[in-house]
């Protein structure tokens, strides 16, 4: 900046610090930046960013805010900001069915209810439920020491409104607000999330965060998504929702806002197909429940508790149909028998509303798959049910019985998958593996094709059932090589067989390799006859009925190496290249090709 610059920015600002709030007024927007569900591409929010700061000599709307407070203006201030995006919002056509994300500064707590009035009295006006509004809380400072902290929390849940963690990860009091506080939403802050694809230890962070969000019924947003990478790898580890400029950038005009991002969904085609099978279970078996909603008397708990005997608990929502956690029914007990208990809770001055005894329960898409069910439930205190969602909205519960019923499900379809004469899993199970594999970067990756060279000609000549020995010889060969936890082997059919590592050196597998090939032959060769092992060759006829001479059996394995940090969402082109590697394995002498992917 040239010392001019600098000199008329310094007047600028020590004369807006005595009229700030008319400059703000006259120059400050609001940008709103969409949040995006991971599954669909659907816009389900939209968060709202200041803009304009730099007209009136501030680099960043934190420092703005920083000269608010110091002025003793912030809370006209932020009363301003959040009236003009209540405003915009009111706007959208479907802002009913969105949720709008608002930031909270700490420094404002103490006056919260200040703040918390003036935003009701606009939704009121503009007919905006409460739960369609977020509140942001900064971790730029401890929200927690703040004295008023706890009241103003049990007030903007009661009046509806929903609550997230911002920045989450390099902040104050993060976790202690996880464990004391009813959240919804964690926003992971974009230190974690650049580069996300190829570095394992923000991977396993980012993976570990999700897991144990979910498990106390937090939903998940990945802040700064920038890369096509990024989005895919926090979509394979359960994130919910995602904004950045991957996906949009904020924008101070509402004809650029769009209700979908139809690149994303075109991304989440091969995912949505890979989980079939589990998302096929999960559906036969869960339990559509009734469910109540937060805003809604007592009463109305009573009733249902009273039309379902049977049942011991039900889902609650917010007025969008997003799950709050479950009411149960021992929670209302001690009301329901004492006398004037019922009575108590209807008193205005006691003022115990449905919100009051919602107890939080694992949030999970109906995406997920079994085993992440089955972690949840291993992970969860004594929680009765995990809640599933359909585009972040109630889609029906599964209880621990459900999920037991759909694990021997899937684990009898796995086994019916299996092929019936070496017991390897089928295409099935290869297929879901690849897209695993291929999706996560954290190790170095192995897809190894195996073909005989010069089967059919033996078989031909000397039956099936000497095919089959072959077939069932090699795949001896392949468990005295590969039976570690997490090597995989499947047989294709016939006389294709795959194997699946990770984490191995190309080093390491081209020995195991080259030995397994060597047994494969000195094995398979005595399945001949004296005189064609001494010949070397039989007699057969090709694939189109000429006789010649064909050389003992072989095997050919082509090999596909995918580098650590690679990810890669569509699977058919790796398979594209196994194809390719088999046909160079097949003409080389050694039999054996091991490549690295080349994505094209």
């Amino acid at each position: 900046m040239v010392p001019g610059a600098a000199v008329e920015t310094g007047i600028l600002r020590r004369f807006a610090n005595d009229q700030l709030l008319t400059l703000a007024k006259l120059v400050v927007e609001n940008a709103l930046q969409p949040i995006v569900e991971v599954g669909t591409g659907a816009v389900f929010g939209y968060e709202s960013l200041m803009r304009g700061h730099d007209r009136i000599g501030f680099d960043s709307p934190l420092d703005l805010l920083d000269q608010a407070a110091a002025a003793g203006h912030l809370v006209a201030l932020e009363q301003m900001v959040a009236s003009r995006a209540l405003a915009k919002f009111a706007t959208l056509p479907h802002f009913s069915d969105t949720t709008l994300f608002l930031n909270l500064d700490v420094r404002l707590i103490a006056r919260g209810d200040e703040l918390v009035d003036s935003v009701l009295q606009h939704l009121r006006q503009a007919n905006i439920p409460p739960s369609s509004i977020c509140f942001e809380l900064s971790e730029r400072f401890d929200n927690t020491s703040v004295p008023e902290f706890a009241g103003l929390v049990a007030r903007l849940r009661k009046s509806g409104f929903k609550l997230a963690i911002d920045d989450f990860g390099v902040g104050h009091g993060e976790m202690k607000l996880l464990c004391d506080f009813p959240l919804d939403y964690v926003k992971i802050d974009r230190h974690f999330i650049a580069g996300l694809d190829g570095n394992p230890r923000k991977r396993h962070l980012v993976k570990n965060i999700v897991n144990f969000c979910h498990v106390l019924g937090v939903r998940v947003i990945a802040e700064g998504i920038e890369t096509e990478a990024e989005f895919i790898a926090c979509r394979e580890f359960g994130v919910d929702l995602v904004q950045g400029w991957f996906i949009a950038r904020p924008t101070t005009l509402m004809n650029e806002l769009k209700p979908s991002f139809p690149h994303l969904q075109e991304i989440g085609k091969v995912r949505r197909s890979a989980q079939s099978l589990d998302e096929i279970l999960i559906r036969r078996q869960i339990e559509h429940m009734p469910t109540v909603f937060e805003h809604e008397s007592i009463d109305s708990v009573f009733d249902l508790f009273r039309r379902n005997p049977r049942q011991s608990f039900f889902p609650v929502l917010n007025a969008n149909g997003e799950p709050r956690g479950i009411i149960n029914e021992f929670h209302l007990k001690e009301f329901i028998y004492q006398p004037f208990g019922r009575d108590l809770l209807k008193n205005k001055v006691y003022e115990r509303s449905i919100s009051h005894f919602v107890e939080r329960a694992p949030i999970v898409g109906l995406d997920a798959d079994a085993e992440r069910l089955m972690s949840i439930f291993a992970n969860m205190d004594g929680s009765d049910c995990v809640i599933l969602t359909e585009n972040m909205r109630y889609a029906g519960v599964v209880s621990a019985a459900s999920l037991i019923r759909i694990i021997n499900e899937k684990q009898l379809k796995t086994a019916q998958d299996q092929n019936p004469l070496t017991g390897l899993p089928g295409n099935r199970a290869i297929r879901d593996l690849m897209q695993d594999f291929a999706r996560d970067g954290d190790d170095t990756r192995f897809f190894c094709y195996c073909d005989f060279d010069h089967f059919k000609p033996f078989n031909d000549h000397y039956g099936f059932q000497s095919g089959d020995h072959a077939i069932s010889l090699f795949a001896a060969v392949l468990r005295r090589y590969f039976f570690a936890e997490g090597d995989f082997l499947g047989h294709v059919g016939g006389d294709d067989f795959f194997i699946g590592l990770r984490d191995w050196t190309r080093e390491e597998l081209t020995e195991i390799l080259d030995r397994l090939l060597s047994d494969f032959h000195d094995d398979v060769v005595e399945l001949y006859s004296e005189d064609d092992r001494a010949a070397g060759r039989i007699q057969g006829q090709d694939r189109h009925g000429r006789d010649r001479e064909f050389p003992l059996m072989r095997c050919s394995i082509g090999v596909l190496e995918l580098p650590q940090g690679l990810v890669i969402d569509d699977v058919n082109r790796v398979s594209s290249e196994i194809a390719e590697l088999k046909k160079k394995a097949k003409s080389s002498d050694s039999g054996l090709v091991i490549d690295l992917y080349s994505g094209r």
